[in-house]
């Protein structure tokens, strides 16, 4: 009996943009039911945390009263924990209670045009942080505000995504995938020939898709956030749709893109999100005290500037065209 591995390509809609999963599994799998799982996992992630469904499960928190408890899915809950641990462990870098900011600043549902920066109630001095307004049950599934806040999961809910397209297919017996969405991916094992997957790390270059270099994957998970992709023009100054908690307006640092490599997409997803608002300086030196794998990519007058750590310890400072 051939025991010989078939590649396997199957992709969808999600969360305004495509899911793809490239697999190795044997001949005659049953690709129809494979992506319906694939299609029905992304579904439900984006039932529960999209900001742009009204009756997600999100906006029904959002709107759910102050000091009551709410009932939330397991997986809701889980993403909710895993924000509130890295905005901790980050010094509140990463927070999920940015949606005012995101609304003010033109990036949200309504996407309406910002003709000046918004100011006064934005203030961080006035608004509430998730990791101060939230409480997070996980044995009951349930959470409550303890304050006003306006909850967006954006830097965090694509790559739980993909994490669930990885246990989708592992579900099935799959173990030899690549998985991702709009550039946040998620390796299995080895392809069959023993070689890691090859995953293009996109040049942050404005109104362009350009490649700036490789990183090879297995058994982990690489998720980039950068000032490249969503901005804002006002009275000449640019804003990118990255919002930093500390300053209750949009990252404004030298840094112009930061890759994580992470056990789990989700992790992956939400820590290039913290060390991009940390900025050239301190997001650098988090990472290598927390031991992580990072790429910081900083703009230098017409130049870029990468800045490689690889399990904590600095390995390259290179300047690319």
């Amino acid at each position: 009996m051939s025991t010989e591995l078939q590649r396997y390509s199957l992709n969808g809609e999600t969360m305004g943009t495509r899911y793809t999963a490239l697999f190795y599994a044997g001949a005659g799998m049953d690709t129809d039911e494979v992506g319906r799982s694939l299609a029905c996992a992304v579904a439900r992630v984006d039932q529960q945390m999209s900001i742009w469904k009204p009756d997600s499960d999100l906006n029904r928190l959002n709107s759910a009263p102050e000091l009551q408890w709410v009932s939330a899915p397991k997986e809701l809950v889980a993403v909710l924990a895993a924000a509130l641990r890295v905005s901790e462990q980050s010094g509140g870098a990463f927070d999920i209670a940015v949606g005012d900011l995101v609304e003010a600043w033109g990036f949200g549902c309504g996407e309406k045009p910002v003709t000046q920066p918004p100011l006064g109630t934005l203030s961080p001095h006035v608004r509430p942080s998730a990791s101060a307004g939230l409480v997070v049950d996980r044995q009951r599934n349930q959470v409550r505000k303890r304050g006003p806040l306006n909850l967006n999961l954006n830097g965090i809910a694509k790559g739980f995504g993909v994490d669930e397209l990885a246990r989708c297919l592992e579900g099935f017996g799959i173990t030899c995938y690549l998985v991702g969405i709009d550039g946040e991916m998620r390796a299995g094992d080895l392809k069959p020939d023993a070689q890691p997957w090859k995953v293009a790390i996109e040049k942050p270059c404005r109104g362009v898709r350009e490649v700036m270099g490789v990183m090879e994957l297995s058994k982990a998970a690489i998720a980039t956030s950068g000032d490249y992709r969503h901005w804002v023009d006002v009275k000449g100054q640019s804003y990118a749709h990255t919002m930093n908690p500390a300053t209750g307006a949009p990252a404004c640092n030298s840094l112009v893109a930061v890759t994580v490599v992470a056990s789990s997409c989700m992790l992956a997803d939400a820590w290039a999100t913290a060390l991009l608002v940390l900025g050239e300086t301190e997001g650098p030196r988090l990472a290598q005290e927390r031991g992580m794998d990072a790429l910081f990519v900083l703009r230098d007058a017409d130049q870029f500037k990468e800045i490689s750590i690889v399990g904590g310890q600095l390995q390259t400072q290179i300047q690319t065209h």
